[in-house]
């Protein structure tokens, strides 16, 4: 006689979670463990942790042909989750649990030797899927109960131990876990940090902002101390807050590759990313032998920080034309193809040469003039077109460092932007993009426009400085976002003027080719 079971659980492909129905069938012959439907290790592993966790909570583990069948078979199974669902089918399968109750219950869990439960990554996935499929109920680990629950939908239900896990079933579904979103935006939202902080820096500061409403990506240039890393790390503050599906966006992408912090459930700060320049393309990109999300798609709806820009390989810098362009990365392999989302700011800063002090004032530079063009020339002309804004961050005044006057605070910033982005927004409600940094060559003619005035110094500071054409269609852009910034609906001269001081390696002649 066979005796069968089915129980409702998880895969992951790229960002998102597919059902897998875990089918147990348990018969007469040779006694054996074998799980079939494309597992992976860690899940071919899961006979040892599950076989143990039965017998040490005293319950029977079945003498007999024992085969579990993960459906659909032809999409790969990894990571841990399906420990808890195996094992459940066993019991059910063997008749000594109530089975009724799986049927509408999505199942996940990591099994300890001993029968506690583990926490697993993709919690956030799989309720969207519960969500989506209109499943009752989820039987969850404690550590990502929380995390599970801030999706809404299914039911959610922590649980510690496989034997706490098996006197829900019998008992009944009572006091399912509850989360108030609300209160995690607010706890969760709040920085530490301010762009009151920095001293100085008046013109970095106004750039950045012009930046931040427009959706620009920046090259920072100056000496070591400027504060480019400082500025940097203040950005997200004045980026305006996530709403709830860039918070679920961006919070699903971290809880695949398990970089979603056990305190927080819900990424309700944009992202602030900022790798060393020692990692490689897979990890800054995505990829390896089971594709993973890299550092793009963990910035998505944040900040990417290149500290050191010369100092990573130009392979490594390469690869990130296609996700600054298009906002996904694409990974293929021979059996699948995966899309992730990077739609992220980058922010890039360097020191003029080697040493740091070409062009300092106060310090004399070292490097030979070869040293300081090898230098420079790492970055590729492509790279560069995709990066609108080149400032130069001077070195700090003695009078700016000993103020003790704050400068101007991140929420009064914030504000300015946040009006900017509504001009946007309402201006291109029914087109594509989101931001003036998305324009291309034919929506710049169309929403950026200018007179006569403008034209004609347009026209003097291509011929005085050789502005190539993709750094005349950057500089309307970004005369479009200081227009929106100021309210104005039309593109003044002046409005040009101070983009044309945006774009330093231009007008220095520094990196061409």
């Amino acid at each position: 006689m066979v005796r069968l079971s089915r129980v409702l659980s998880y895969a992951l492909h790229g960002i998102m979670a597919e059902t897998v129905e875990v089918e147990v069938s348990i018969s007469r012959g040779l006694p054996s463990f074998s799980i079939v439907g494309l597992p992976e290790t860690a899940v071919r592993e899961s006979k040892e942790r599950v076989e143990s966790a039965v017998k040490n909570l005293k319950y029977d583990f079945p003498i007999k042909k024992i085969t579990v069948n993960l459906a659909p078979a032809d999409i790969k199974k990894e990571g841990t989750a399906l420990d808890l669902p195996i094992a459940l089918g066993i019991l059910a399968a063997s008749g000594q649990i109530n089975s009724s109750e799986l049927r509408e219950t999505l199942v996940l869990g990591e099994l300890a030797l001993d029968g506690r439960i583990r926490g697993v990554k993709g919690v956030l996935p799989a309720s969207i899927l519960a969500r989506d499929k209109k499943i009752k109920r989820m039987l969850v680990p404690c550590v990502n109960a929380e995390e599970a629950a801030v999706v809404g939908g299914a039911s959610v239900y922590s649980v510690e131990s496989l034997e706490e896990c098996i006197k829900i079933l019998e008992n009944g579904f009572e006091n399912p876990f509850t989360v108030d979103v609300d209160q995690i935006f607010n706890i969760t939202s709040k920085f530490g940090i301010d762009f009151s902080d920095v001293k100085g820096q008046v013109g970095a500061k106004r750039a950045l902002e012009i930046a931040v409403a427009g959706g620009h990506n920046v090259l920072m240039i100056g000496p070591p101390g400027s504060g480019k890393t400082m500025l940097a790390k203040r950005i997200p503050t004045i980026l305006p807050k996530m709403n709830i599906d860039e918070a679920v966006e961006s919070t699903r992408i971290h809880s695949v590759v398990g970089a979603l912090p056990p305190t927080i459930p819900l990424i309700s700060k944009r992202p602030f990313r900022a790798p060393h320049h020692t990692i490689s393309y897979a990890g800054l990109i995505g990829g390896g032998t089971y594709p993973q999300p890299g550092e793009v798609s963990l910035s998505h709806n944040g900040v990417l920080f290149l500290d050191e820009l010369p100092e990573f390989k130009r392979s490594v810098l390469e690869v990130l034309r296609q996700p600054l362009e298009d906002g996904v990365v694409t990974i293929s392999r021979a059996k699948s193809t995966i899309t992730y989302p990077a739609r992220f700011m980058l922010i890039a800063a360097m020191n003029p040469c080697p040493c740091g002090y070409f062009g300092d004032q106060y310090r004399q530079c070292t490097c030979t003039p070869s040293k300081i063009d090898r230098y420079r020339f790492k970055i590729s002309g492509p790279l560069l077109d995709r990066i609108d804004m080149h400032i130069t961050v001077p070195r700090v005044r003695y009078d700016d460092i000993i103020n003790m006057e704050p400068g101007e605070d991140s929420n009064t910033i914030r504000r300015r932007v946040n009006k900017a982005r509504e001009i946007q927004e309402e201006r291109y409600r029914d087109v594509d993009i989101f931001f003036n940094a998305h324009l291309d060559s034919q929506k710049i003619r169309k929403y950026c426009s200018i007179g006569r005035e403008s034209r004609e110094l347009l026209n003097t500071a291509m011929d005085k400085f050789g502005f190539s054409a993709r750094a005349f269609d950057r500089i309307l852009k970004m005369a479009r976002t200081i227009a929106d910034l100021e309210g104005e609906n039309c593109i003044k001269s002046s409005h040009i003027a101070e983009a044309i001081q945006y774009r330093t390696l231009d007008r220095k002649l520094w990196l061409t080719r």
